[in-house]
């Protein structure tokens, strides 16, 4: 399987002189295509692991599923032969792979899984407008109009009754940063995690895309039955886009803090469905843009 992360040589510069010429760790990125019953639906940039919780977290945010439970099983494509489970594998069946789950020599290169849907699960309708390309920084590319971009929720967060004060609030990216092992070694990675109203992280995923990494903490989410996520909160690492919002509605998650500012459609959004959108989330302060009364102030 791809590695999260690899060495490069790289010249260290300071002061306009090469101080060093030595191995570095950067983070890896590699493109991963999702199938639905041997369809092609998605294709995103990503950093290799939890390739299956990506997957059931993007099906989610793009309403084609409301649960794990609408998933029979999620495969690595290997080529004409067939398909393989790996650990955490969803299910018995596998489906066929087919181009691009083999590298030039005949290696399978694990950047291809199949989704089979559970009977009665209607299959997306994969067509050249709908087909998604995702890079590490969109999570929203391939749309084929603003309509298709706001969807509607299973869920609702308006009457959620999570309540956290301030400092645990406050509290919650520290949590993340001291938890993301891999931007420890690469500095390169976005975070997402998801945590209750004592401010306890139960479930951490990194990645080069942070809507990559939204998707692997709620697929994770999914996988142990915990969808809706009501009583949660969505902690991210970086801004608060539109598309998380989105993503974080859509599994039904009250509140998102995020490190950094949202956009004027993110709080928009967020105000619309109810739910609680802290940014700004830095040292003992922040910023409450809607759902204020979700935290207790002094």
């Amino acid at each position: 399987m791809g590695r999260a992360t690899a060495r490069r040589v790289v010249t260290r510069v300071r002061a306009g002189v090469a101080t060093a010429v030595r191995p570095d760790t950067v983070v890896g990125e590699e493109p991963l295509e999702i199938r639905v019953g041997g369809r092609a639906l998605a294709v995103t940039m990503r950093t290799p692991g939890d390739d299956m919780d990506l997957a059931l977290g993007f099906l989610l945010g793009e309403g084609l599923i409301g649960s794990a439970a609408d998933v029979t099983s999620i495969r690595y494509c290997i080529g004409q032969d067939g398909a393989i489970g790996q650990d955490g594998a969803i299910g018995q069946d596998g489906a066929v792979g087919r181009d691009g789950a083999v590298d030039a020599e005949g290696r399978p290169t694990y950047n291809v899984l199949d989704v089979v849907l559970a009977p009665g699960v209607a299959l997306p309708e994969v067509d050249l407008t709908r087909n998604f390309y995702t890079t590490s920084s969109c999570g929203l590319c391939g749309k084929a109009s603003i309509d298709a971009v706001r969807l509607r929720s299973r869920f609702t967060v308006a009457d959620d009754p999570l309540r956290l004060d301030a400092a645990t609030v406050t509290g919650l990216p520290d949590a993340l940063r001291a938890a993301q092992r891999l931007f420890a070694t690469t500095g390169g990675l976005h975070a997402a995690a998801l945590a209750g109203a004592d401010g306890v992280l139960r479930a951490v995923r990194e990645d080069v895309g942070r809507h990559n990494a939204v998707d692997k903490v709620i697929g994770a989410a999914a996988r142990d039955g915990l969808v809706p996520l009501a009583g949660q909160v969505l902690v991210v690492s970086g801004r608060a886009s539109f598309e998380l919002v989105q993503k974080a509605l859509m599994a039904g998650v009250p509140m998102l803090v995020a490190v950094s500012a949202p956009s004027t459609l993110a709080v928009d959004l967020a105000d619309e469905a109810g739910m609680t959108l802290a940014g700004f989330v830095r040292g003992d302060s922040m910023n409450l843009y809607t759902g204020a009364h979700r935290v207790t102030l002094a």
